[in-house]
C-alpha cells in the first residue's frame, strides 16, 4: 500500500481502471460461460445426473457435445440404469465415433424387456462394429421373419429333387431372433438364408418319395431345425414354416431318357467303328487278291519264255508241246462243260 501511495495520482487512476476492467471482463466471461452451461447444469442437478459445471466445460475442450451427454445421462437416470455408466464412458464412446443415444435407447429397451442381458460394454462394441444395436434389441424382443428365397431373388422358389426323380419347388419363412452375444463376428441374414436353403434341398433329396413330402411338409422343417443352422450366426432360428410346395418336372425320367439317348449314340458310334474296320479289312483282302492276280499274270507270262527256252535247249520237242496244248484245250473244254452243267442245274432248281 505504501508503494501504491507513492505513485502519482493520475497513474493510480489508470492502474485502478485497468484492474477494474480486468475484473469486469473476467466476470463477464464467467457469466457468459455460466449462462451457456447453466441450463444443462440445472437439468443435471434436478435429475441427479451428477454432471458438474466443470465437466460441461471440459466437454467443450474435449470437443464433445455437452447437450448429447447430458441428454443421454438423464435418459439413463430416468430409466434407472445409470449406476455403472459414468459420463466419462459416454464421452469416450462419442469420441470413438459411436452413436451414444442409440446405445442408450438399446440399453433402455433391453432393461424394459427384462429378458435380454445387455451391458453397456456389449452395446458400445456392437455399435462400433457397425451394427444397429437398437434394431438388434428390438429383433430379440420381436422376432423377425426372413423369406427363403429372399424377395427379389432370381428364382422365387428353391428347386429340389426327391429320390423318385420328381422336382419340388419350395419356399419357406424363417422366424429368427437376434443373438446379442454373437452379434459381433456372427454371420448375417444371407448366411441364414443360404443354410436354410441348403437344408431344405438336402431334406427333400433324402426323401424316398415326393408324395411323402407333400403329405408332411413339416418333415422339411424338422430336418432343417435338427441341423442347428444358426450356429456362429447373429440370429437364433425360432421356427421354419413351409410357405408353399409345387410339383415341378420329372427330372428322373428326363435324365433316364437323356442317358438312353447317350447310350444309343455310343452304341451307334461303336457299330460304325466296327463297320469301318470291316470295310477296311475287306479292302485289304481285295488288295491282296489283286496282288495275287498280278503275281499270277506275271507267272503265266513266264510260261512262254520257259517253253521257248526249252525249245532252244532241246528239252522239249514239238510233239510234246503239241500234246501239252491238246491237254490244255481238253482241260478248258471240260471246265466249260462243267460250268454249263452247273448253270443248267441251278436254272432247273429255280
Amino acid at each position: 500500500m505504501l508503494l501504491f501511495a507513492q505513485i502519482p495520482g493520475n497513474f493510480q487512476a489508470v492502474v485502478t481502471l485497468v484492474i477494474v476492467g480486468a475484473i469486469l471482463i473476467a466476470f463477464l466471461i464467467f457469466m457468459a460461460v455460466f449462462a451457456n452451461y447453466f441450463r444443462l447444469w440445472i437439468q443435471s442437478i434436478l435429475t441427479n445426473a451428477e454432471i458438474t459445471i466443470w465437466d460441461l466445460i471440459g466437454m467443450t475442450f474435449r470437443k464433445v457435445n455437452p447437450n448429447l451427454i447430458v441428454k443421454g445421462k438423464i435418459m439413463l437416470v430416468q430409466a434407472g440404469i445409470s449406476e455403472d455408466i459414468p459420463s466419462k464412458a459416454l464421452e469416450a464412446h462419442v469420441l470413438a465415433g459411436g452413436n451414444v443415444l442409440l446405445v442408450i435407447r438399446a440399453l433402455i429397451a433391453a432393461n424394459k424387456a427384462k429378458m435380454i442381458h445387455l451391458t453397456f460394454r456389449e452395446a458400445t462394441a456392437i455399435d462400433l462394429a457397425g451394427r444397429n444395436v437398437l434394431e438388434s434389441v428390438q429383433t430379440s424382443v420381436y422376432p423377425k421373419v426372413i423369406d427363403c428365397p429372399p424377395r427379389g431373388a432370381t428364382q422365387p422358389k428353391l428347386s429340389a429333387v426327391a429320390r423318385d426323380g420328381i422336382e419340388l419347388k419350395v419356399s419357406a419363412r424363417v422366424t429368427v431372433r437376434a443373438n446379442l452375444q454373437q452379434l459381433i463376428g456372427g454371420a448375417t441374414e444371407e448366411t441364414i438364408v443360404a443354410r436354410v436353403g441348403e437344408g431344405m434341398v438336402s431334406a427333400i433329396g433324402s426323401a424316398e418319395d415326393h408324395k411323402a413330402v407333400l403329405e408332411n411338409p413339416d418333415l422339411i422343417s424338422k430336418a432343417v431345425l435338427a441341423r442347428r443352422l444358426d450356429s456362429q450366426t447373429a440370429f437364433e432360428i425360432v421356427s421354419i414354416d413351409i410357405a408353399s410346395i409345387d410339383v415341378g418336372q420329372n427330372i428322373g425320367a428326363r435324365l433316364q431318357a437323356d442317358q438312353a439317348e447317350a447310350d444309343t449314340r455310343v452304341a451307334r458310334a461303336r457299330a460304325e467303328g466296327r463297320r469301318a474296320m470291316a470295310v477296311a479289312a475287306e479292302q485289304e483282302k481285295i488288295a491282296d487278291i489283286e496282288d495275287s492276280r498280278a503275281k499270277l499274270v506275271e507267272a503265266e507270262a513266264e510260261v512262254p519264255k520257259a517253253i521257248a527256252e526249252s525249245f532252244r535247249e532241246q528239252r522239249l520237242s514239238v510233239m510234246e508241246y503239241q500234246r501239252l496244248r491238246n491237254l490244255q484245250a481238253d482241260t478248258e473244254m471240260r471246265r466249260a462243260i462243267a460250268a454249263t452243267g452247273s448253270g443248267t442245274t441251278a436254272a432247273k432248281t429255280a
